[in-house]
């Protein structure tokens, strides 16, 4: 589990392609504080577990199911990459639950200044935007945002200078993909509410209120 709260960007220093499944290296200093072999590091929002390690880097395997749900087959050596350790128990919880399980990928379609901040709008595909309301959580790279807008294959969400500065979304320019994660609370509100991934009406406040769950 992570809280969207990027620790760091890393580099990509190595990549390997091996049929359908990767391993990545990736160059990094902070996420390796603490950390050991088997634990859990969300690499661009993609929970990867650290299977080998050293004082200046982490590799991890990628599967095929990993690597057909996510843009990481994308990355090249010297790619920028945000990072996360896994939460540690007593600490503040910052964002919102992350679980690095990506639903699907986006595309960024602009970006824009906005008075201190700046503007980003990702088309996604109709399913996705089922699990978004407005004012809502999302993760991107597995950054933890919040949804400005939703309509039906797009959502845009506003960036601050600090997060913009300190994340791989500064490097980002239209047509770029991006991994992108619903808030697993709607996700379970839809189950429960018997409308999965091809429901015909999107969640609302307004239908969350009348579940009474606002």
């Amino acid at each position: 589990m992570f809280t969207g709260l990027i620790e760091e960007v890393g580099t990509v220093k190595r990549l390997s392609h091996s049929g359908m499944t990767l391993q990545l290296t990736i160059s990094c200093r902070k996420v390796l504080e603490g950390t050991q072999i088997g634990d859990s590091i969300a690499v661009n929002g993609v929970c990867l577990t650290v299977t080998e390690l050293d004082d200046h880097s982490f590799s991890a395997d990628v599967m095929p199911e990993t690597v057909k749900r996510t843009q990481l087959h994308m990355l090249q050596a010297s790619s920028p990459v945000n990072l996360e350790r896994a939460i540690a128990a007593g600490q503040r919880m910052g964002g919102h639950f992350v679980q690095g399980h990506v639903d699907g990928v986006g595309t960024l379609l602009e970006r824009k200044p906005n008075e201190n901040a700046v503007l980003f709008r990702f088309r996604v595909a109709p399913e996705l935007t089922h699990w978004m309301v407005e004012k809502g959580s999302i993760a991107v790279n597995g950054i933890s945002l919040t949804l400005v807008s939703v309509d039906s294959n797009s959502f845009s969400v506003s960036i601050i200078p600090h997060t913009l500065t300190h994340t791989q979304l500064y490097f980002g320019k239209p047509g770029d993909l991006v991994n992108i994660e619903c808030d697993m609370i709607a996700k379970y509100l839809a189950k429960w509410a018997g409308k999965e991934t091809r429901i015909s009406q999107p969640l609302t406040t307004e239908m969350l209120k009348n579940s009474g769950f606002m």
